[in-house]
């Protein structure tokens, strides 16, 4: 149903300054139903709005723009907001059941850092070249609730809202086999139909799955083909003390899904994984192990230096038969996903 909201769009990914007055008069226009409100202001000043869609007592938190490198799940949210208020009568027992609380970009800072290559998009090399990714001790998803002050403005609202039934946090990757869904731990064996039809829904539009195991490496345990927890802070430090490096591993602080459990309630917890950049899987792959992709992590640094000097990467990139996938192909496994959360909390 909700990836349906989508058909025929063309999406871009656009600066969130691009979008807030859209989105505000989307929602100055249906008063009775949502909410625009600005929680703050990033560390570069720029807004940080929260919109509340609908009038329900279950309460679903939806934010995207953790990394700085990963623009899908802005223009999920956006599209999120203003075709859902486009169908509200169509969608009317959904806005009575739910109260959505959606920060559509949390780190417009970090966006306008990795505009450079969104220009060039789909183009991987400049991907590669300029992207832009915050360390350890910037990273917003494990800041919460106080390491920057945009995870503190984020929090106070969670905070405000909660108990939450549903927490969903938009990510995505540079390159990968497919897509993949992260669930709560507390959540993993209750989730069966939603981790089967995760993968079916991808499986047929073409994205596929990208299945690897970690053996709980950084809190990630496999649950099934493309499905694993998601990570933690505490699995994230004691990996890095493990490492020998525990000034790194004290960067680390609660992630969003963390922060949600915290403030009560059994909220179920999803973190999409959907790649920029594709690439083709062996078929040889078992259960598991993503062997061109991990031949391709091998390669990357090689790559990258390769582009440091000024030489070209092309034949690099078509040994991996590397392609983009479609930004539309992407936001529709997000929205599919959101649905998928609500059937279970329901």
């Amino acid at each position: 149903m909700l990836d349906e909201l989508v058909k025929n769009v063309r999406p871009s990914f656009r600066l969130q300054a691009d979008v807030l007055e859209g989105l505000k008069a989307a929602c100055m226009a249906n008063r009775d139903v949502a909410s625009w409100s600005v929680a703050g202001v990033s560390e570069n000043q720029r807004p940080v709005a929260v919109i509340t869609l609908g009038t329900g007592a279950k309460v679903v938190t939806l934010v995207a723009g953790s990394h700085a490198d990963e623009p899908v799940g802005a223009e999920t949210l956006r599209l999120f907001v203003v075709r859902v208020l486009r169908e509200r009568e169509r969608l009317k027992e959904l806005l009575e059941e739910y109260t959505f609380v959606v920060f559509q970009h949390i780190n417009p800072d970090g966006e306008s850092r990795n505009r450079p290559w969104i220009r060039e998009w789909p183009n991987p090399v400049a991907y590669l070249r300029d992207a832009v990714r915050e360390p350890p001790g910037r990273d917003l998803e494990f800041g919460y609730p106080d390491l920057r002050r945009e995870n503190e403005m984020v929090s106070r609202v969670l905070a405000k809202h909660a108990p939450i039934s549903l927490h969903v946090s938009l990510h995505g990757m540079g390159f990968a086999e497919g897509a993949m869904l992260l669930v709560d731990p507390n959540w993993g064996y209750r989730t069966e139909a939603l981790q089967d039809g995760f993968r079916e829904f991808v499986n047929g539009i073409g994205v596929g799955i990208h299945d690897h195991d970690r053996k709980g490496e950084k809190g990630f345990f496999r649950l099934g083909p493309g499905i694993s927890t998601t990570p933690s802070g505490t699995a994230m430090r004691a990996y890095f003390e493990s490492a020998g490096e525990p000034e790194t591993a004290g960067l680390f602080r609660q992630s969003s899904m963390e922060y949600v459990r915290s403030l009560g309630g059994d909220p179920l917890t999803l973190v999409t994984e959907i790649p920029l950049f594709a690439i083709t899987p062996s078929a040889n792959n078992i259960p598991g192990v993503p062997q061109t992709y991990l031949e391709w992590r091998d390669a990357l640094p090689g790559i990258r230096k390769k582009l440091a000097r000024g030489r070209a990467v092309d034949d690099a990139l078509a040994a991996f038969f590397i392609k983009p996938v479609p930004p539309l192909d992407a936001i529709r496994i997000q929205l599919r996903t959101i649905e998928l959360g609500l059937a279970v909390v329901r």
